[in-house]
């Protein structure tokens, strides 16, 4: 018996035998799933039901279910019980380490988890249970979408939309997770996106407006399920979050996930026992950056030694590149990390990272995430591309979200900060204290210098006897004038600091955005 499977062993004695004795006959009905075959059928996909999703993701025995009996029954002439078909959602509460949550669980054995085979009632419940309590909500979802079955059902066309499911509400008070199992086609996929973190099963789960049926009927299109709405479309589409080897990754990827959130936005997110010393200094890290300005970096091997050893969460690693958006820990607390990829369109500003940004801090900001930023940004990515696809609104999007946040922020400059990208790496006029450090190999401006000497000294240039040696004099003059010491005489920045120093400043700095958010939120763990 799964912790998942309602107790079947009831004492059907005493005055009441009869009715529990029903009782008992019910939960042995719904314990059936879809049935015998249909669940074979299910598992011989390599595929887990329902319950056993619910069993891998929650605290052993943890599990209490909502609804378990519900369904639709089949009765003789008499009113007699002749059997019960349950509905395809399992819901109820359960611990992810030792927290309360919220699960629903599609179940693909009953009619493909699609809704002409549930009851809506059922599902929002569990979703206005999590609102009302306070609790993450998971959904683990494995439905074909909707059916023109539920027509004949009904006896009435239904307008869409549910009017009682607070799915937007939700995002503004608990974290709510989707979880892509199979093929998430209409709700299916709402209620994947419709989340904080979404995470799809790689050649198992697909996510779609519609399924190639309906693609085909309404444009003569035959297409794959996969290369419709499979995890290699999603890379580029940025519509869900991560992707999973297999079904115990995903979920793994769930409990690291809620790990470093709160239960709702009225709360602080909650500490680990701090196991890395908040002094160390790798010493690598005084060459982590090229001199040469033309070479590119590692710049996840950066982040695993700023932040706690194996803590850092990477959220949309194959979307907007050129901008990585990870949770992490400082000294046991969670933070929010933002940063540059220069190995991805040289770590410009394109409309996915802009997007991607946004998405991250909005997420950060909503459940009390200090944000730590390391600037590597050459400004937005140019060209005709760019333009069409309207970049520079993407960036506007970022400035407008990054100086809504009120949450403690630190910046620290690696290498470039340049123009309009370059200028939104932090809040301006929140926190008031604007913690911004450079590293020695900082540089910053309206423009990078290599293309501003060509542009502002193009005639001298030409004119010159060697013009490549004018050009490269020229650059030499304007980097020691761009020097970062120089914006620092002036408190332009507030430090330089050496990168061995890193870890240990933003070890200090979070002790204090903590204290910062507890005062102005008035909220704790």
């Amino acid at each position: 018996m799964t912790a998942t499977t309602p107790s079947l062993e009831l004492d059907a004695s005493g005055e009441w035998a009869d009715e529990l004795a029903e009782l008992q006959q019910r939960r042995q009905m719904a314990a059936r799933m879809g049935g015998e075959e249909a669940v074979a059928r299910h598992k011989a996909r390599g595929r887990q039901t329902a319950r056993e999703r619910i069993d891998t993701l929650l605290d052993a025995g943890s599990f209490r279910e909502l609804g378990r009996i519900t369904g639709r029954g089949r009765y003789d002439e008499e009113g007699r019980l002749l059997d019960l078909q349950p509905v395809n959602a399992i819901i109820g509460t359960g611990r992810l380490e030792g927290r309360r949550i919220v699960v629903s669980a599609d179940d693909y054995t009953i009619r493909a988890g699609s809704s002409e085979g549930t009851l809506s009632d059922k599902w929002i419940y569990a979703e206005r249970l999590a609102l009302a309590q306070h609790m993450p909500l998971v959904r683990l979802v494995d439905t074909a979408g909707g059916s023109v079955k539920l027509l004949m059902q009904q006896a009435a066309a239904k307008i869409p939309g549910y009017g009682n499911w607070p799915g937007v509400e939700l995002l503004k008070t608990v974290p709510v997770v989707g979880v892509a199992l199979g093929a998430c086609a209409g709700l299916g996929a709402v209620k994947v996106l419709l989340s904080h973190f979404s995470v799809m099963v790689r050649d198992q789960a697909q996510v779609f407006a519609a399924g190639p049926p309906v693609v085909k009927q309404a444009y003569g299109i035959d297409v794959d399920k996969n290369d419709l709405g499979g995890y290699k479309v999603h890379r580029k589409s940025a519509l869900v979050h991560n992707e999973a080897v297999d079904e115990a990754d995903a979920l793994r990827q769930v409990r690291q996930f809620l790990s470093y959130l709160p239960a709702s936005s009225h709360r602080l997110p909650p500490r680990t026992t701090p196991t890395d010393d908040p002094g160390r200094a790798d010493d690598w890290l005084k060459n982590a950056i090229p001199h040469d300005r033309r070479k590119i970096y590692d710049p996840r091997r950066i982040m695993a030694s700023l932040f706690d050893r194996d803590s850092v969460f990477e959220i949309g690693r194959w979307q907007g590149g050129s901008i990585i958006t990870a949770l992490a820990r400082l000294d046991g607390w969670p933070v929010g990390v933002l940063c540059s990829d220069p190995k991805v369109a040289g770590g410009a500003m394109t409309l996915a990272a802009a997007y991607k940004t946004e998405r991250h801090a909005k997420l950060c900001d909503t459940f009390g995430l200090p944000m730590v930023n390391l600037v590597d940004q050459p400004g937005n990515a140019t060209g005709p591309e760019a333009e069409l696809a309207g970049t520079l609104l993407g960036a506007v999007r970022v400035v407008q979200t990054i100086e809504d946040v009120r949450i403690p922020w630190l910046s620290i400059i690696l290498r470039r900060a340049f123009g309009m990208a370059g200028g939104m790496h932090a809040p301006k006029y929140f926190p008031a204290l604007n913690h911004r450090f450079a590293w020695p190999s900082a540089r910053w401006g309206s423009i990078p210098i290599e293309g501003g000497v060509d542009a502002a000294h193009k005639a001298e240039i030409e004119a010159a006897a060697d013009p490549a040696a004018a050009r490269a004099a020229l650059e030499a003059r304007y980097h020691r004038i761009g020097s970062p010491f120089r914006t620092a005489e002036h408190f332009g920045i507030l430090d330089i600091i050496d990168p061995r120093e890193t870890r240990a400043l933003l070890c200090d700095w979070m002790a204090d955005a903590r204290a910062v958010l507890e005062n102005t939120r008035g909220a704790r763990a």
